[in-house]
């Protein structure tokens, strides 16, 4: 009962981040929209006050290297754009192939580990994967944003001198 509840919940919770992915796309990005998700994330952590979510040094081990390797795939279909002065996420045709594969993948291997783990365990385990492919993938979406910026600014500055 409880994985199928998840699944379906894993399911409209991944269709809600393309929709507002695909929505973010057509507005100017900012430092704000990079880095709170994962700011907001972060209070899911406190899952882990409750015993049945608690996950082995193992199993934090095994969902943050696989969150991290998942999201280079993030980081490499994320970039951004400069239109009318201002910087956007530009629209990767692959991203929500992406997004959708990975929750596909999800779905089947929560199916698989949960005739071994306790299902409140496995929702610690894809949590922690969840944020650790999040944090990297902020922190590249960060730095590319700030040399964006800079080039914005520079480049006026720069042909106004002249």
């Amino acid at each position: 009962m409880w994985l199928i509840a998840s699944s379906i919940f894993a399911v409209v919770m991944g269709v809600s981040v393309i929709m507002i992915r695909l929505k973010a796309a057509k507005k100017p990005t900012s430092v704000k929209k990079i880095i709170l998700p994962p700011i907001f994330m972060s209070t899911g952590s406190l899952m882990y006050l409750f015993p049945q979510f608690r996950i082995t040094p193992m199993e934090m081990m095994e969902s943050i290297m696989l969150g991290m390797l998942c999201s280079i795939i993030l980081i490499k279909t994320s970039r951004f754009e400069i239109r009318d002065n201002e910087i956007y996420l530009k629209r990767s045709k692959a991203f929500v192939y992406i997004l959708v594969t990975l929750l596909i993948v999800r779905l089947i291997v929560k199916a698989i580990l949960s005739t071994t783990i306790h299902v409140g365990q496995l929702s610690g385990m894809f949590f922690l994967l969840a944020f650790s492919m999040i944090v990297p993938w902020r922190i590249a979406m960060y730095i590319q944003y700030k040399k964006m910026l800079n080039q914005l600014n520079d480049g006026p500055i720069q042909t106004n001198s002249l």
